[in-house]
């Protein structure tokens, strides 16, 4: 669908800003705002927190389409009248300011209760030349992408300073005009959520399909007819009659686990040997993203943890504990960290069998419940040795893996294609809201002025 264009634009002189309508301004978000990013809690602890008070958001809390004020933690009233700069009102921009997830931005659209933000967070008031709802969707829009990017500063982590914000340029159509844009991407963004809502759907129902696909061959086999028989194991319950039940360490040629290159006095490299953590195992595989690296020196101190093609490397530390992947032989040489341990199969056709195993929920649910519970979930090399794992005859387990080969790679395909349809439509909806609010297309007429919008302008 195209939009129609403005009559007439002018150069903004703001680089990647370009042209915009000959009648809208150019400011400052410092001379149209109140912006508060220079936040402390004066040593203000977790165990400050109280169990019912003032809530007090984080950056999680403002990440979906609306702000989260429900799983929040909470603060006394002293604490919350001690910065009274920051206690929040209706149409107030939430900004985070620091870390990975600089620039996620949402607005307030109402208070279901008195709320502040902790220290990740800048508060920009906007006044009376400002619509909030406005400047919520500018920070979305690929220009102000751009213009974090290139301000963004910090030691070591990306952080936005308040006198930077002060001075990001704001283009300034009249108010009723920011309330004609705001109500025509509030309606565009909500037929594009609802879209990738779908597809998000979809997703999770194939990974269940794909779950129960992977559950029922690895403990049932292909034949639905065969006999069965108790496992002795209660979480696992029946199994093929003709099966073993092995121990993984019985399967297995070496079970352990990753070092830190600190522990021998190295660092980090912006090349060199792969070094894998546990982010970098996924659903499907061992992903080379994030990329982080060690010398060849380090790894050859730190042999012990080289890998081999066709490891399956488990993590066994956090809140993806369970979750395993078979390595291959693209992301070789590699080395891995103490929060992953690796499998090394005595037959490497065993490797995407033992993988398909430790994936299935059953298992991924034992694991979890029989971590060691201190601040986070832990799984020793002898609890992992000591999983159970259902085993046909090896002409069989051959027929399978083939079989789960062929129905996952369908699956997975499927998968790919939805998250390639939501990839899009996220690239639509920022490309729709940059030219609306960068004055691009002219939405003026193609929708009222939404009440919301104007009650709270």
């Amino acid at each position: 669908m195209s939009f129609p264009r403005y009559d007439s634009y002018r150069d903004s002189g703001v680089e990647w800003l370009g042209e915009v309508p000959e009648h809208w301004g150019i400011s400052r978000l410092g001379f149209e705002s109140w912006v508060r990013a220079r936040l402390g809690w004066k040593g203000l602890k977790a165990e400050e927190y109280v169990e019912d008070g003032f809530v007090f958001l984080a950056t999680p809390n403002i990440k979906g389409v609306n702000i989260d004020f429900e799983n929040v933690n909470f603060i006394n009233q002293y604490r919350y009248d001690e910065s009274p700069e920051i206690k929040l009102r209706v149409g107030d921009v939430l900004l985070a300011k620091d870390g990975s997830t600089l620039g996620t931005v949402n607005v307030v659209r109402y208070l279901p209760r008195p709320a502040t933000v902790n220290s990740s967070i800048a508060v920009i008031t906007p006044h009376k030349a400002l619509n909030g709802f406005f400047l919520y969707y500018l920070f979305q829009s690929s220009y102000m992408d751009s213009t974090i990017q290139r301000i963004k500063g910090g030691m070591g982590v990306p952080h936005l300073f308040q006198e930077d914000l002060n001075k990001f340029y704001t283009p300034l159509p009249s108010l009723l005009e920011q309330q004609s844009i705001t109500a025509f991407l509030d309606r565009e963004t909500a037929k594009i959520d609802a879209l990738i809502a779908e597809q998000q759907r979809l997703i999770e129902l194939l990974k269940e399909k794909r779950q129960a696909v992977i559950s029922h061959a690895v403990t049932k086999g292909l034949n639905p007819d065969a006999p069965l028989k108790d496992s002795g194991i209660e979480w696992l319950g029946e199994v093929l009659a003709h099966w073993e039940v092995k121990r993984i360490k019985n399967l297995s040629s070496v079970i352990s686990k990753g070092t830190t290159p600190t522990s021998i006095g190295a660092d980090f490299t912006s090349d060199g040997i792969r070094f894998l953590k546990a982010e970098n195992i996924t659903e499907i595989e061992v992903s080379d993203q994030p990329e982080f690296y060690i010398s060849e020196e380090a790894h050859a101190t730190l042999s012990r943890s080289a890998l081999q093609e066709g490891d399956v490397l488990v993590v066994i530390a956090g809140a993806t504990t369970g979750k395993a992947a078979v390595l291959d032989a693209r992301l070789l040489p590699a080395n891995t960290n103490q929060a992953v341990s690796f499998i090394r199969p005595k037959d490497k056709r065993l490797s995407n069998y033992i993988n398909c195993w430790l994936n299935t929920n059953m298992v991924r649910r034992t694991v979890l419940l029989n971590s060691v519970q201190s601040a986070q979930p832990n799984l020793s090399m002898e609890d992992l040795g000591n999983i159970p794992l259902p085993l046909p005859p090896f002409a069989e387990l051959i027929g399978i893996a083939t079989f789960l080969d062929r129905e996952t790679d369908k699956l997975d395909t499927l998968t790919a294609e939805a998250q390639t349809a939501i990839t899009l439509l996220q690239e639509r909806r920022t490309a729709l809201i940059s030219a609306a609010v960068t004055g691009k297309i002219d939405v003026r007429g193609l929708v009222e002025n939404h009440p919301d919008v104007e009650a709270a302008a």
